[in-house]
């Protein structure tokens, strides 16, 4: 009678693991879904409202980033990591805005939405998305996904996962600044009127954040148990899809063949598309196969 009862409460305790397992997917899909549609509505503006697409673009990374982590760091953990993506983050960006350090002389126009000080608020939770996304691509470039964070690591992680999330800025800064005007770069800059010291702003400002979380991993580490592989393809997928969105802006759309920038230099936008597109398939790219190579011979798992 004990025997029958032991296997009864097992098998509802793996109906109940399954049946929160189905839920997690479902979810994941849906805000890949959201991502998505969020890349193919910026290749096609004027359909829904500029905030509506932001938003598309910032929420559904960041709650990824939040339901996801949880499952691997705890939600204490991954509370941490938010906390100090978003304090952190905007303390860079304010200080960046009134004193130039360390990204170069920009300001913030209104196309992002309301602000805190200076910043947007939607700027704050788009950092949240892509460092998730870049820190778990971090571990699967290196191969320590099951590893507690010890050593070198403790530094080595940071600095390929800041590489990986510059390489983001960097394939889609001319975009949001030169095109969009999200941001804009006073005086402008070489790389379709983005400064140089926008990316070793970024790098400093993205190290920081990784390097206080991985700090946090190695004073206090939590035991986790085995994901399955499908765990980690999420947010490699997740990144793919941020990559390709890059390339669809290639498509022509209506609009201005030519913009400038606030020194009056002029750009063609088929030129700013279609060197992000490049740069997105040789760093965004080079990164995402790393990563499921590292997946497909199972060294991650």
């Amino acid at each position: 009678m004990q025997a029958t009862a032991n296997r009864a409460c097992a098998g509802q305790i793996a109906e109940t693991r399954s049946s929160r397992s189905s839920g997690i997917n479902r979810t994941f899909w849906l805000l890949i879904a959201l991502y998505v549609a969020a890349r193919f509505l910026q290749v096609f503006p004027g359909r829904v409202p500029t905030s509506v697409v932001v938003a598309l673009h910032v929420f559904p990374p960041a709650i990824f980033a939040l339901l996801h982590g949880a499952r691997h760091y705890g939600w204490r953990g991954i509370v941490v990591f938010e906390t100090l993506i978003v304090l952190i983050g905007n303390a860079f960006e304010n200080v960046g805005v009134r004193t130039d350090f360390p990204f170069g002389n920009y300001y913030f126009t209104d196309l992002m939405g309301p602000k805190v000080l200076a910043v947007p608020i939607m700027l704050g939770l788009a950092y949240v998305g892509m460092a998730y996304l870049s820190w778990s691509l971090a571990l699967l470039i290196l191969g320590d996904v099951e590893k507690p964070l010890a050593g070198r690591q403790v530094v080595i992680r940071p600095l390929v996962a800041a590489l990986i999330m510059v390489a983001w800025d960097f394939s889609m800064d001319p975009v949001w600044a030169t095109i969009l005007r999200a941001w804009v770069w006073t005086r402008g800059g070489a790389y379709f009127g983005v400064p140089f010291s926008n990316f070793m702003g970024w790098y400093l400002s993205v190290y920081v954040i990784f390097q206080s979380f991985a700090l946090y991993l190695n004073r206090w580490p939590r035991p986790r148990a085995a994901l399955p592989l499908g765990y980690w393809r999420e947010p490699l997928l997740f990144y793919m899809v941020s990559a390709a969105g890059n390339l669809l802006l290639v498509i022509p759309r209506p609009g201005p063949s030519v913009v400038s920038d606030p020194t009056g230099t002029l750009w063609k936008v088929s030129d700013i598309t279609g060197t992000c597109a490049l740069v997105t398939i040789f760093t965004m790219g080079v990164f995402a196969l790393l990563a499921w190579i590292r997946l497909a011979d199972g060294k991650s798992d």
